[in-house]
């Protein structure tokens, strides 16, 4: 029995010497195979000291959590303050991925580390959960005076916060972008892409802080979020198709775009873009569709805006196909099947609705239902509020304030 028990205790104290020898490798290397399934930032040298740069250990916690073979896989990045500079996480990945962000990381400041026009990237996932009420500091106050777009339109933008790229099944909720250098947010090739309970934000003369651009994809959705940027809130691209905007909060910004379009050659058509519940506060614009001019031919058709709230908004309602240039030729854009219903609030302007269509294609579907907007800190008469409309084919049906265009 003695002898029993000296080798029952020996085998105990060779698993215990075991059993301490995993613990200690993973916490020099992170979770392994077969554990958790939560590959946590910090035990892959993360410091999160908010000076050293993290990216590194961010990209091997991730290299880890994609190559896991069970099914589903977290990369967790806990609270505290970390400096990262360009960081990419690719796929394939064997199982879907969440990303949860609870500490606040900041954006290297220096731009000649960015190679690539993008701080984080998310590339060739398919499942992917983004989320966990963190805070992605783009620092772009230290760098916003190296922008020049404003002089030069074929300008080379700063690096956007986060961009998705091939992403397809992916959910973004609960996380602040705070800041961006250029885009908060640039969706680009996805498909099935929702986002919501999202902030984003930026102060009101920031340069070309897009909160969303969405481009050449299917299926996006976008709800339930307060957006406040220097340019558009939101933006709609060349390719988006199937895009749902839903009460979102805009302002301060450029309003909630579709466009601009036509700027480069064989760009793809965009439709089935519905806006509705949108509440726009003190924004230059409202809802607009903006093309160049002089642009090869594409298509914008089926675009809905609808339940839309104007809280003194410099211009609420406005199709421009002369977008950024004065050149003589016409955009070549066609704008078709846009539909404006219950429409209401206040503009900064007597122009409450501008609606300028190209000459070579005019806009055609355009329908106007219950449209109610009056100069800020005046009566809702009918003669406080114009519209300007040209070369459009437009319906009005039930209020129209301002006056329905002669066309």
């Amino acid at each position: 029995m003695a002898v029993i028990t000296e080798r029952f205790q020996a085998i105990l104290a060779l698993v215990l010497i075991a059993l301490l020898s995993f613990m200690a490798e993973a916490s020099r290397h992170g979770p392994v195979e077969g554990d958790s399934g939560v590959f946590d930032v910090a035990s892959y040298g993360a410091k999160a000291d908010g000076e050293s740069d993290d990216a590194m250990a961010f990209v091997k916690a991730w290299v880890a959590a994609c190559k896991s073979s069970g099914g589903s896989a977290k990369l967790a990045i806990p609270t505290g303050t970390y400096m990262t500079g360009p960081v990419v996480f690719q796929g394939p990945c064997k199982g879907s991925m969440t990303v949860e962000v609870q500490g606040t990381i900041k954006a290297t400041t220096d731009v000649s580390q960015y190679s690539s026009p993008e701080w984080f990237s998310f590339e060739n996932i398919d499942g992917l959960m983004v989320n966990g009420g963190g805070t992605f500091d783009g620092q772009g106050a230290a760098v916003w005076k190296y922008n020049d777009c404003k002089d030069s339109s074929d300008c080379q933008l700063l690096p956007a916060s986060i961009k998705f790229t091939w992403v397809k099944n992916a959910v973004v909720h609960e996380i602040t972008s705070l800041n961006s250098k250029a885009f908060h947010m640039h969706v680009v090739d996805c498909d099935n892409f929702k986002a919501h309970d999202l902030t984003i934000t930026a102060p009101g003369d920031s340069p070309n802080t897009d909160g969303m651009h969405i481009s050449r994809s299917n299926h996006v959705s976008i709800s339930d979020s307060q957006i406040g940027t220097g340019d558009d809130c939101i933006s709609i691209g060349q390719g988006a198709t199937q895009v749902s905007i839903q009460n979102i909060v805009c302002g301060p910004g450029h309003g909630i775009s579709v466009g601009s379009l036509g700027k480069y050659k064989d760009e793809k058509d965009v439709s089935g873009i519905s806006v509705t519940g949108c509440t726009l506060k003190g924004t230059t614009n409202g809802v607009r569709i903006k093309t160049w001019p002089g642009s090869p031919p594409s298509q914008a058709s089926s675009i809905a805006f609808e339940d839309i709230t104007m809280d003194s908004v410099k211009n609420p309602i406005v199709i421009d196909q002369n977008y950024g240039s004065h050149k003589s030729r016409p955009s070549q854009v066609k704008i078709s099947n846009v539909r404006y219903t219950n429409i209401k609030g206040t503009s900064l302007s007597p122009m409450a609705v501008s609606i300028v269509c190209s000459s070579d294609v005019p806009c055609t579907g355009i329908e106007m239902t219950d449209i109610d907007l009056q100069v800020e800190g005046k009566s809702s008469k009918s003669d406080s509020v114009s519209s300007s409309c040209s070369n459009a084919k437009i319906t009005f049906g039930g209020k129209q304030n301002p006056p329905a265009c002669d066309v």
